[in-house]
């Protein structure tokens, strides 16, 4: 049986310093928990404000990964 399958979610990172670094914190955190990341797709990018001043860049990411299946169950 050929193909794959990826799972799919949405992740938003955070910086106070810009979407970059909050892509990056997005990516380095989910892939403490998560193995065979594959695609990191930047959704949405945002500020978070205060007193007419940015405080926080937010970054919406969509990551995939690979799916595994265990061979004992095919």
């Amino acid at each position: 049986m050929g193909g794959s399958v990826y799972n799919v979610i949405e992740v938003v990172g955070t910086s106070s310093k810009g979407w970059e670094e909050a892509v990056t914190k997005a990516v380095e955190i989910a892939s403490l928990k998560l193995t065979n990341l594959r695609i990191a797709e930047v959704v949405e990018l945002d500020a978070k404000l205060a007193e007419g001043k940015v405080i926080a860049f937010r970054a919406k990411v969509r990551l995939s990964f690979k799916h595994e299946i265990e061979p004992e169950t095919l």
